[in-house]
């Protein structure tokens, strides 16, 4: 079976909407996982979209971790406005309510990571994403979880194609962390003194990175 290249996909949505030149921009409804994430696609996309970005995150499962990580993102969506990057820039944030995670993590919990449970957990998401854009009258809606290189770009690809496809808004194809993408979030978030955390969100990746960070120092301390 071929695999899609969802770059060479995106660039030719962005190579036709440059050719069109339409007075008013197209809407896209884009979920944002954090502010790091999102550095680089923002600046990217915000000259072809007018963009709404959308952040629902209930798999962020400690409330302080969330609010940090909500205030980064609008303060980055603050500075690219002022800076006139794009477009402008909106922002929304979704309900935070951790059950609807945990409801859907039942039986998962020990997953490992990459897994079933983070392939629901994209579905959750991008479902709540879908639904918000079509309420909103958007052309478009996608995400900024494919700049990372711990997702599974192929799986968000298909889940939200087959989202587009049950609530009537075109997916915007995505494999941000091509072209140097990631590379570029990284400078941008150090530019910005942006807050990078070092799990996704949810309670099995800290628990997971927590024990990997104590296996390395375990295994600093016997070389010593």
């Amino acid at each position: 079976m071929n695999q899609v290249n969802y770059q060479k996909e995106l660039d030719k949505i962005l190579g036709r909407l440059s050719e069109e030149k339409k007075e008013n921009p197209p809407t896209l409804f884009l979920h944002s996982c954090c502010a790091p994430c999102s550095s680089y696609v923002l600046e990217y996309l915000c000259k072809y979209f007018s963009i709404t970005v959308f952040y629902f995150n209930p798999n962020i499962t400690d409330s302080a971790e969330y609010g940090k990580r909500v205030i980064e993102q609008k303060r980055l969506i603050e500075a690219y406005n002022r800076e006139g990057k794009g477009y402008p820039i909106a922002v929304v944030e979704g309900t935070y309510d951790t059950k609807c995670f945990f409801d859907m993590a039942r039986g998962m919990e020990d997953c490992p990571e990459g897994g079933e449970r983070c392939f629901r957990c994209f579905a959750l998401r991008l479902e709540e994403t879908a639904r918000r854009a079509k309420e909103a009258g958007s052309d478009y809606f996608a995400t900024t979880l494919t700049v990372s290189p711990m997702k599974n770009a192929r799986k968000l690809n298909e889940i939200g194609q087959e989202l587009s496809e049950v609530y009537g808004v075109v997916w915007l194809p995505s494999d941000f962390k091509k072209r140097d993408g990631y590379k570029r979030s990284i400078t941008l978030s150090a530019e910005y003194d942006l807050y990078r955390q070092n799990y996704c969100g949810c309670v099995y990746s800290r628990n997971r990175t927590l024990q990997t960070m104590e296996s390395g120092k375990e295994i600093l301390r016997k070389v010593e």
